[in-house]
């Protein structure tokens, strides 16, 4: 239980609205800056603030345990600076990730002061770009093991019935045999790990920046295709003509590899997964959950799919 101090039971601070607004302000003390009339954007693994007295946004994790990850997350934002890198930039005067109230926290440039999102085409451009890029091995990037991180992602789904977590449990098995066989054909190499039209927004003067650095990692570049092909081939987020585009401006057309369905079933499974941990505490993420499972059931209904 959370008291209304705003204190968690291990002593840190709770993950509330009214928690995460004193880690806000102990952390803008601590970095010099006014969090006067912050705004609070989402609540969810992350509080995400934009303040209006500057032109950042504030991010708090939920997870303490998130610390080294974030120290690499800001080293590989200060890398892609100096790559000249269309991305997300850390504030130089500020030395981060800080820890506050048993949070950490991280501050950002804020692309503008609206959300805009850049096109699919733009995606590709960055992909692209992004994977003739060849970190330095100070960055310490980890290797991308997408069935562990699969089977981590079971612990704690407990909003959800025995039968769908059996049900899911069962057809990440099978998934995970069908990958293990699977001969990728881009090359190794850094991903930005989670590729999508939400991750790449417009910038203030125009142009297409990479936003969400935390999946930074060493894998098959295919994993940095995989979201905007399903995104278009099975719930129609994204058009044919955009999806053309996607392919002419990367060069490489994921459909037509032979590896691409089991790759798009395992993918799709993550997704739903992630879904179903929000499902106890969100009506319309229960719903959304529900809808994804009876889907993967039948083999249909993709096309019902609701954004999140």
């Amino acid at each position: 239980m959370i008291s209304g101090s705003g204190e968690g039971q291990d002593g840190g601070t709770g993950f509330t609205a009214e928690g995460v607004e004193i880690v806000l302000r102990e952390a803008c003390k601590k970095a010099e800056l006014d969090p006067t009339g912050a705004e609070l954007l989402r609540l969810g693994s992350n509080a995400v603030y934009r303040l209006a007295s500057s032109p950042f946004i504030v991010r708090v994790a939920r997870d303490p345990a998130v610390l080294p990850e974030m120290e690499r997350v800001v080293e590989v934002a200060r890398w892609l600076e100096r790559e000249n890198f269309p991305a997300t930039r850390v504030p130089a005067q500020i030395e981060q990730p800080l820890t506050v109230g048993g949070r950490v926290v991280t501050f950002w440039e804020s692309a503008q002061e609206q959300e805009e999102y850049a096109t699919v085409g733009e995606v590709a451009d960055l992909l692209r770009r992004l994977h003739w890029l060849e970190e330095p091995e100070t960055l310490g990037l980890p290797y991308f093991d997408p069935l562990a991180k699969l089977r981590a992602s079971f612990d704690g789904l407990d909003g959800v019935t025995v039968e769908d977590h059996a049900f899911l449990r069962d057809r990440a098995g099978k998934l995970a045999k069908e990958y293990d066989r699977l001969d990728f054909v881009l090359p190794f190499g850094m991903i930005h790990g989670d590729a999508n039209i939400g991750n790449v927004l417009r910038h203030r003067d125009g142009h297409a920046v990479l936003i969400d650095l935390d999946g930074f990692a060493l894998a098959p570049r295919e994993w940095d295709l995989i979201l905007t092909a399903i995104y278009y081939e099975r719930y129609g987020w994204h058009t044919k003509a955009e999806y053309a585009e996607f392919v002419h401006r990367y060069g490489f057309d994921l459909m037509n590899w032979p590896g691409y369905e089991v790759l798009a079933d395992l993918r799709e499974l993550m997704m739903v997964v992630w879904l179903g941990h929000q499902a106890a505490t969100n009506g319309r993420s229960a719903a959304e959950f529900a809808r994804r499972v009876q889907s993967l059931r039948t083999g249909e209904g993709r096309d019902q799919w609701q954004p999140f």
